[in-house]
């Protein structure tokens, strides 16, 4: 009994042991338990990254499928890992907790990886190789049943990536406990070094396994992929008894339905004319439990249909101490959907970068296989290994911003922080169309370049000119996305409700999905359009106009940072909205004690 006062002042609150008991502070959580999951997200990054940077050139040289049709498959695969992210984060928040929604989905891409790796393995499983004699229109390409196996391995793959994605970074902050500071600064440290483990087991894909995959063997190379997560589900499951857990909180989507099902409900009665004869926290049951967690909205003006959620029925006075989710909202409830919605054209607005992020993975690559890979006399670099320039750029763009940018923007906006979330995202997009703007030129250079030594009617030719030239292209993509993602992850967590921080990890991961999905979208169109005159999107690159079509996303990219530009300007941001709106909220809250 002695003990007893120890034991519970080490507890922390709203966090229990793998056993469901309170969490001990000396016991669980900290470093030791975070990483395991940093190890775990960095064996998912190669992974990822691993089968994606270079599947392309599969597709292209190995399963004999088109250009454009190779592209496609790619940025599908990316666009669908990255949606299913809202189903991890819904299955994680709702039934599983992140706990098990890590472990289940990580044993789920540990399975398609290795279906990978065993397709291309067996001979039976591709097409036979090209006989170089002869020319590629004589290249079979990929029956049905090898594509089937080709499809089962990289959705597979895609699902359980989306899982793990969507909760590693949620439960690798539980186990730091925000409420004491010493613990929330080595919170602050996990996510930085939650980005260092990304960067690293980029590197390492775009580097060491791109070769592997080009100079040893493509079952080789997915192998180490299949070996790497089973690695980090071992580890990640070692560490059970040291890591910290929160209960289930249900998912945001749920309250996003439930305010639009109980507006519509009501959609025929009329609003009252003083907001505070509208459903409110004080109304429910005092059981602290709802006051606790939410942080108390004031009433906006915007979106009045949905205030209708919040009218209180004469019929249920009494039932107005419990609220029913379906029919009668808080307007705290209500306002944190209005929130959401804000947030929706700045989100719309960010998609088309991802599209421009896509083609470096798709497109990029190809104009790559075609042109000068030496390096000295003997080494040639793979194709796909020049996504490092890009990778190399985000390490490279963070420390500049944080030492160089930061303190002149301190100066020149008078902003303690420097740039605001959307000047970065803003920033990102300007990038993005430069990049195009350059990949343009190059291209056109390319093709120069092959119509002077005759060498346009060869595909399998290479281009007398250095594969470097494509260098600015992806130094512009990654300096691009170093500002885009982190501007917009800063944004989304920020104006999201505090209750729904995987919504806002949602949203943010939904404009890639969507990036890659409108990039296979428009490559479709592009290639139906032009493909019966003179191709854009050509087989063989060198009788093609890819230059067009990066002249097009250089387009899109300006005009969408247009529209960007007046959707940011009218954002009023969550804190300034609740400072403005607070001195009304308390003088209305004296005048009712009063």
């Amino acid at each position: 009994m002695g003990s007893l006062p120890q034991t519970m002042s080490d507890t922390i609150q709203d966090a229990w042991d793998f056993k469901g008991r309170p969490a001990f502070r000396s016991k669980t959580g900290g470093w030791t338990a975070a990483a395991m999951i940093l190890g775990g997200e960095a064996c998912e990054r190669l992974t990822t990254l691993g089968i994606a940077v270079n599947l392309v050139t599969y597709l292209t040289g190995t399963m004999h499928l088109g250009n454009a049709s190779s592209a496609n498959i790619v940025t599908n695969f990316m666009g669908t890992s990255f949606m299913l992210c809202l189903l991890g984060g819904f299955v994680a928040d709702t039934f599983l907790g992140r706990y098990l929604t890590i472990a289940i989905f990580a044993t789920v891409q540990a399975t398609g990886v290795t279906i990978l790796a065993i397709s291309t393995a067996i001979p039976s499983l591709h097409p036979p190789k090209c006989n170089p004699g002869k020319d590629v229109s004589s290249c079979v390409p990929a029956n049905d049943m090898q594509l089937t196996v080709l499809y089962l391995a990289l959705y597979v793959t895609a699902l359980g990536t989306g899982g793990l994605k969507s909760s590693v970074s949620g439960f690798g902050s539980d186990q730091f406990d925000d409420s004491d500071e010493g613990e929330k600064k080595r919170m602050i440290k996990f996510f930085n070094w939650f980005f260092f483990f990304i960067s690293i087991g980029s590197l390492a894909a775009v580097t060491v396994l791109v070769y592997i995959q080009d100079n040893v063997g493509r079952e080789w190379g997915y192998g180490i992929c299949a070996c790497a997560i089973v690695s980090a589900l071992l580890v990640f499951l070692s560490g059970t008894k040291k890591y910290r857990f929160k209960k289930l909180v249900g998912s945001p989507l749920t309250q996003i339905a439930a305010a639009f099902v109980a507006a519509w409900r009501k959609r025929h009665l009329e609003l009252p004319s003083d907001p505070s004869l509208l459903f409110n926290m004080d109304d429910l049951a005092d059981d602290g439990q709802k006051k606790k967690k939410k942080q108390r909205l004031p009433h906006s003006k915007e979106f009045r249909f949905l205030d209708k959620a919040a009218i209180k029925i004469p019929e249920m006075s009494g039932e107005l101490m419990t609220e029913r989710k379906w029919y009668l909202l808080t307007v705290t409830d209500v306002e944190e959907v209005k929130l959401v919605i804000r947030m929706l054209p700045i989100w719309a607005t960010t998609i088309i970068f991802w599209t421009v992020y896509a083609q470096m993975t798709t497109f990029s690559v190809s104009q790559a296989t075609t042109m000068d890979l030496h390096v000295g006399k003997s080494f040639k670099i793979p194709p796909a290994s020049l996504t490092v320039f890009f990778v190399g750029s985000i390490l490279l763009t963070v420390p500049i911003y944080d030492r160089i940018v930061v303190p002149i923007t301190r100066k020149l906006l008078k902003n303690p922080h420097g740039m605001t979330p959307l000047q970065r995202i803003g920033v990102g997009l300007v990038f993005s169309a430069l990049a195009m703007a350059a990949a343009a030129l190059t291209e056109i250079k390319r093709l120069r370049s092959a119509e002077s030594h005759g060498l346009t009617n060869d595909p399998n030719a290479q281009i007398p000119l250095s594969v470097f030239w494509l260098i600015p292209q992806f130094l512009l993509v990654g300096s691009g996305e170093a500002f885009t993602y982190i501007g917009q992850l800063d944004f989304f967590l920020r104006e999201c409700p505090k209750g729904m921080k995987t919504m806002s990890t949602g949203l943010f991961l939904s404009t890639l999905s969507l990036g890659f999905f409108f990039s296979s979208l428009l490559v479709t169109i592009v290639h139906k359009a032009t493909g019966h005159r003179k191709p854009w999107l050509a087989d063989n690159l060198n009788k093609g106009r890819l230059d067009n079509f990066y002249w097009l996303l250089a387009i899109l990219s300006a005009l969408n940072f247009a529209i960007y530009l007046f959707c940011a300007k009218g954002y009023v941001y969550k804190d300034k909205r609740l400072a403005e709106e607070g001195i009304e909220l308390e003088e209305q809250d004296a005048s009712c004690h009063a």
